[in-house]
């Protein structure tokens, strides 16, 4: 990674159609006279120099011209094949607006069509057929770059649209770049392609993966482990993230990998961590401990069962309980109902296991409705990932609130046309007392006494990119369980609604303000990878003070030194330079 200062220099060996063509270096008519000069561009360019302000101007306007979303999103696509500075100063300036138009729901859109829509490659592309030859292509690929981050994925569960085969996952390492500050040179985009069960797809002529049935069981096993040991031998100090791995395999890869190098799976563990600080700052609200809590989590998918384990463990380490006592406080529920032990063994799975309900606690009791079990349980959080469009009815949060004065309600589900309630609803049938995040944005809702209660959206994006920079700051050999912790403490923190003190201010920050939340979880991060001797051993010694504890000044200047950030540096021609 690349420190910037503020007026960068770079030494660039390329020239003339080389650099215009190249979006790391090209700055299109952002190129100065005298670099038009060196660089072999005079008359390749109009005459006037614009300025990044009125590139920006420019490219926004092209943006509005387009009617759709998905027109929109590629239109972003190319800017970003052109200048990597104009595309991500563009995204930064507008990012509330344009997040959704690059990532999801208009990326599901876009990978859906991802054959159809092909004109360049972007990232690496490994092949269950073409495995002999992986680390022959990994280096090929790879070979001269300094890779601190790599997000693969197996395309077996984009949001919304399910198995897509092969579908790069760019838009995740564009938001660690925008929001978390990682240098997009050092990323890279990988598509583990074990073939599909897309009937549609497998029938397309034009579709551009490996038209076969998607591989499973030890062969699959094998081929993913063959990529993690060439990250591991290679870029021993990068973040592997899994993205959009199906539910039989996201959590059992995750744990396999845990402790063996710096993994992370947005889907279990940022879902988790983000849904983690939201319920912190809530508590914050009534006053209460997190261990206080009864838990009912509807939808026990690999978001639901990664919340509650992150809800768990955090139970156990901010509040000093045991794993049984934490264990006790879920009550998870999916398609079959309530995860008791009479469903058998075929329906429950390893992870779902901790928090299966014995049947005496059911003595005569079906519970084969939420009503039902909010009735029994009389739960202080009801927590949405279902995507059941209404899964809260009015007979849910009227029985919720008859025995909680403040329950926290998170309806999570996206996009927000499956959310379990629409805010609007719950605060209506709650009385207004409820404390609410989605999983989508929403407009304030208005209170009985004609005040307007603010909803935070719990977006993952508040927190991973953090979490990863923090990781790559301290060079730390794992992410770890307090790690994250951390981060979802320092999220948490910053939350609207303790700093104004006032419980009608969001529980979350503003998504707009994502770029500097996330330098701050970062920081936590790394402080806490620092403390408890993940963090690299000579980058953890030179953060320590005259008392031998961490500064966390120290960390904070070394992560503002680290930040890539979307500007215009001065250009000398060097063929000994950059390519």
């Amino acid at each position: 990674m690349k420190t910037n200062t503020a007026s960068p220099v770079f030494r660039v060996a390329v020239r003339g159609e080389a650099i215009l063509t190249n979006p790391r270096f090209n700055k299109g008519m952002g190129f100065t006279t005298e670099e038009r000069k060196a660089f072999g561009l005079t008359g390749r360019l109009p005459s006037r120099v614009n300025t990044l302000d009125e590139q920006c101007e420019r490219a926004y306007g092209q943006l509005l011209m387009r009617d759709t979303p998905i027109r929109k999103n590629s239109f972003l696509q190319s800017l970003k094949e052109q200048n990597w500075v104009l595309y991500y100063t563009l995204l930064r300036r507008h990012l509330r607006e344009l997040t959704p138009v690059i990532y999801t729901p208009t990326e599901a859109e876009a990978i859906s069509n991802y054959s159809h829509l092909f004109r360049r490659s972007e990232g690496l592309y490994l092949t269950f057929a073409g495995q002999d030859s992986m680390e022959e292509d990994f280096l090929e690929q790879t070979k001269g770059k300094d890779i601190d981050l790599i997000v693969c994925s197996d395309s077996e569960a984009i949001l919304g649209i399910g198995d897509q085969g092969v579908g790069i996952s760019a838009a995740k390492s564009v938001l660690y770049t925008v929001i978390g500050g990682i240098n997009p040179s050092n990323t890279l985009a990988v598509v583990l392609d074990v073939g599909t069960n897309n009937e549609d797809l497998l029938n397309d002529p034009l579709y551009v993966g490996w038209p076969q049935k998607r591989v499973a069981g030890s062969a699959y096993d094998e081929f993913i482990d063959k990529f993690v040991q060439l990250v591991r031998k290679h870029f021993p100090h990068s973040l592997l993230h899994f993205e959009d791995f199906g539910v039989t395999n996201a959590s059992r890869i995750l744990k396999r990998y845990h402790d063996a190098h710096a993994v992370f799976n947005d889907d279990i563990q940022g879902t988790g961590a983000v849904t983690l600080s939201g319920i912190m700052a809530a508590i914050g609200v009534t006053k209460t401990k997190l261990a206080d809590q009864r838990y009912i989590i509807y939808g026990a998918g690999s978001a639901g069962v990664g919340i509650t384990i992150q809800l768990r463990d955090a139970i156990v380490q901010a509040d000093g309980v045991s794993v049984e006592e934490a264990n006790s406080k879920f009550y998870l529920v999916d398609k079959y109902g309530l995860l008791k032990t009479s469903l058998g063994e075929d329906k429950i799975r390893e992870t779902q296991k901790p928090f299966v309900r014995t049947e005496s606690e059911w003595e005569g009791d079906s519970q084969t409705s939420l009503v039902e079990l909010i009735e029994k349980v009389k739960p202080t959080v009801l927590i949405g990932c279902s995507t059941h469009a209404g899964g809260f009815t009015e007979d849910v949060l009227r029985t919720l609130v008859k025995h909680c004065e403040r329950p926290i309600v998170f309806p999570l589900s996206n996009p927000s046309r499956l959310v379990e309630v629409h805010p609007t609803d719950a605060m209506k049938w709650t009385d207004g007392k409820a404390l609410i995040a989605t999983g989508s944005p929403f407009e304030p809702v208005q209170l009985p006494d004609g005040s307007f209660y603010e909803i935070a959206e719990c977006n993952n994006a508040l927190i991973y990119p953090g979490l990863g920079f923090g990781a790559l700051l301290s060079k730390s050999r794992l992410v770890t369980d307090s790690m994250i912790l951390a981060g979802a403490q320092k999220l948490a923190s910053l939350s609207p609604a303790l700093h104004a003190n006032n419980p009608s201010t969001a529980l979350l920050p503003d998504f707009a303000d994502a770029p500097e939340v996330n330098l701050e979880v970062a920081i936590a991060v790394a402080v806490r990878a620092a403390e408890e001797g993940s963090a690299l051993e000579e980058w953890a010694s030179s953060v320590k003070d005259d008392e031998g504890k961490v500064s966390v000044d120290l960390v904070r200047k070394k992560a503002e030194e680290l930040v890539w950030k979307p500007i215009y540096g001065q250009y000398v021609y060097d063929l000994e330079g950059e390519k």
